[in-house]
C-alpha cells in the first residue's frame, strides 16, 4: 500500500496540513488575524483532502484495478469423493489457497466496485475483489438440506469502501458499490480452470482436462 499514489498523497497533503496549521498558530501569536484565518482554511482542506485519499488507500487495498478482461485465479480442481472437491487458488501475485468444498459444482463470487465519472478524473476505475468460494448443488433439495461450504477469498481492510458505500448515500457521487458478480461450473473430474473478470463479471473457463482413459 506504501506504494499507492493515494497512500503518497494523503502524506503529502496531511504534512504540508499541518505545517501550514502550524504556522497559522504562528501567525495567530503574532497577531496577524488575516494571516492566520487564511492558512487556518487552507490546512483544514488540505487536511481533509488527506484524510479522503488515505481512506481511498485503505479502502481499495486487496481490490484490483480493472480495465479489460484478466485472469482473477488460475483454479486446479480434482473430485475427493462423491459431492466433494478439492480446489486450488493460484493467484496473478503468486499466492496459493487450497480448500475442500462440498457440492456439485464450484461457486465464486466477487465485489465490484464502479468509480463514478467524477472520481474517473482523479484516476479511479471499476476494481474487484474476489469475496467468496463455495459449493453449489445441482438439485434445488440438496441446496436446501446437504452440506454447505462458504470460505472467504477477501483480505481483512481496515477501511472496507464496498460496506462503506452501502451505508452512506453521500458516497454515491463518487462510488457506485449496489452490486457484485457470481459465476459456477460443474466439477466432474479434475480440471484446471481460468476465473476471468470483466466489467461485466466473472467467467470461469476450462483450460484442460486431466481426466485419465479407464
Amino acid at each position: 500500500m506504501t506504494n499507492s499514489p493515494y497512500f503518497l498523497a494523503a502524506l503529502s497533503l496531511l504534512a504540508i496540513g499541518l505545517i501550514l496549521m502550524i504556522t497559522g498558530f504562528v501567525a495567530l501569536i503574532r497577531a496577524r488575524v488575516g494571516s492566520f484565518t487564511l492558512q487556518t482554511i487552507i490546512a483544514l482542506l488540505l487536511l481533509g483532502s488527506g484524510a479522503l485519499s488515505g481512506m481511498i488507500a485503505l479502502g481499495i487495498q486487496g481490490y484490483q484495478t480493472l480495465t479489460r478482461e484478466e485472469i482473477a485465479a488460475y483454479i486446479s480442481v480434482s473430485p475427493i469423493a462423491k459431492q466433494r472437491f478439492a480446489a486450488t487458488f493460484k493467484y496473478p501475485d503468486g499466492r496459493i489457497e487450497n480448500f475442500i468444498i462440498a457440492g456439485d459444482e464450484i461457486y465464486i463470487d466477487a465485489h465490484i466496485l464502479k468509480w463514478q465519472p467524477l472520481a474517473n478524473l482523479i484516476g479511479l476505475h471499476t476494481a474487484y475483489e474476489l469475496d467468496r468460494v463455495g459449493g453449489r448443488y445441482r438439485d434445488i433439495e440438496q441446496e436446501r438440506a446437504a452440506e454447505r461450504t462458504l470460505k472467504s477469498l477477501s483480505q481483512d481492510k481496515v477501511v472496507d469502501l464496498f460496506k462503506l458505500r452501502q451505508l452512506y448515500t453521500i458516497l454515491a457521487p463518487l462510488l457506485d458499490a449496489k452490486y457484485g458478480s457470481a459465476t459456477f461450473i460443474p466439477v466432474m473430474q479434475p480440471a484446471e480452470l481460468e476465473l476471468r473478470v470483466s466489467t461485466s463479471g466473472l467467467l470461469i473457463r476450462e483450460v484442460t482436462s486431466t481426466k485419465k482413459s479407464p
